[in-house]
């Protein structure tokens, strides 16, 4: 099961209550990275990750070749809970001299993380000897990483919201061409091709998560729309309201519109929504590129490609795996430099990574013939240039309150329970209670 599934879901059910029990275990209760000393000759390197489920295979399969190629490095991976528990331990270890020496981050949680009290920046001269330099990144997810001029974060990848399609139900109703879905171009395009799909099977033509505990989808889609509008929810420094009340309005009427018109199914919890999918008489699907999984193990005859864009500019929500160095009142030496050439190493060879259906960060990647080979992995590639993550605050990213807060709103919208306007309002409340809420995290208060 993918971490992103319903593990994730109990793992978030918290909130920042869940951060203030955790912290109220003492540091680090039950979280060190295995002990294993380094042989003679060898350095020791910690590597805290939340991957689990395929992503976790995967990782594992990377860090194995990783130490068959540097038997000088002794390098011990620590995988823990996904979700808050995770970030709160990984705060504690920073906070309290006990970190590892390297560990991954969600990118649009980075502004959380007290960069420069709780993590350490990289050694760009040291990344650029070893192959990895900032011309290898799309700008804007580099710039992301970036705090007072120094590099806090590296991207290992974007997992970016993207539209998966029955390929034969698609064809019966006239949506293909030359193998692929046809380029879908504005809001009435893309509700005529539910329309047409519906026509076909007798079935509503799309179906997302709409409701559940800890419900994020219906934030992920009016966060794609919304972009697309070129609204922005918070200001660029993530400290004000800047949500457009027209262009939300716009989005979350035309999202209320589908489900009044049974063009999309109206009540589906994740695993449903899946399921549903996967029962193959539901032409399109919503959701994280992660569930690439499961389509294929079905066996369904699918592909996958970005979101149309349907609100006048290119866009979907995503978040991206990034690595980071946790603080460390020593850092340096030999250690770092293997932390920096495992980061290296695992960017040259991300092409296993996007297996999983994640999209490299690391721009060669994305050029390699073995890369381009993968299907439908390297379909949606051209996600990673129009990414719209999070406003820099510590309630925003993957596993955050904002995800839960507004997706469960949002959530009212799709079901029928709230009008787009009166879940306007309820957001924008919830957004200011946010803003009026301090970071939580040990060591991130100014």
């Amino acid at each position: 099961m993918h971490p992103h599934r319903l593990s994730r879901r109990r793992a978030l059910a918290g909130g920042i209550g869940a951060l203030a029990a955790t912290a109220a275990l003492g540091p680090l209760s039950g979280c060190a990275a295995p002990s294993t000393a380094a042989g003679p000759g060898q350095t020791r390197l910690r590597f805290w990750h939340l991957f689990g489920g395929g992503d976790g295979v995967n990782m594992q399969g990377m860090l194995d070749a990783f130490r068959a190629e540097h038997p000088d490095v002794s390098l011990e991976a620590a995988t823990l809970q996904w979700g808050a528990p995770y970030y709160t331990k990984l705060g504690m270890a920073g906070a309290g001299g006990r970190a590892p020496e390297l560990a991954v981050l969600h990118l649009a949680r980075l502004a959380g993380f007290a960069p420069g009290r709780l993590l350490d920046p990289f050694d760009l001269d040291l990344l650029a000897d070893l192959g990895v330099r900032e011309q290898d990144f799309p700008a804007g997810i580099w710039q992301r990483g970036q705090v007072a001029g120094e590099q806090y974060a590296v991207p290992l990848d974007t997992h970016p919201f993207v539209l998966y399609y029955q390929t034969e139900l698609c064809e019966k109703a006239g949506l293909m061409a030359g193998g692929k879905l046809k380029r879908i171009e504005g809001a009435e395009e893309f509700a005529d091709a539910l329309r047409a799909a519906k026509k076909v099977t007798g079935q509503p033509g799309l179906v997302t998560e709409t409701l559940g505990p800890d419900c994020i989808t219906p934030w992920r889609l009016f966060a794609t729309f919304y972009s697309q509008t070129g609204g922005k929810v918070l200001s660029e420094d993530g400290k004000r309201l800047a949500l457009d009340d027209t262009k939300a309005l716009r989005v979350l009427e035309y999202m209320a519109g589908l489900a009044e018109e049974g063009l999309m199914v109206r009540r589906a919890d994740y695993g449903a929504s899946v399921g549903i999918f996967n029962g193959g008489k539901t032409a399109f699907h919503l959701n994280g590129e992660w569930e690439i999984s499961s389509f294929r193990t079905t066996g369904i005859p699918f592909s996958m490609t970005t979101v149309p864009t349907l609100f006048g500019r290119p866009g979907t929500q995503a978040d991206c795996h990034a690595f980071v160095l946790p603080h460390q009142a020593d850092r340096g030496g030999a250690t770092n430099e293997a932390a920096h050439e495992l980061v290296a190493w695992l960017l040259r060879n991300s092409v296993a990574w996007a297996e999983g259906g994640h999209v490299p960060a690391y721009l060669p990647v994305l050029k390699d013939p073995a890369y381009l080979e993968l299907k439908p992995q390297s379909e949606y590639r051209g996600a990673i240039d129009d990414v719209a993550l999070d406003e820099p605050a510590w309630f925003a990213g993957s596993a955050s309150r904002m995800w839960i807060e507004l997706g469960a709103v949002f959530s009212g919208v799709l079901t029928g329970s709230r009008s787009p306007r009166g879940a306007l309002t309820e957001a924008k409340a919830r957004l200011r209670t946010l803003l009026d809420t301090p970071d939580p995290l040990p060591g991130a208060a100014s």
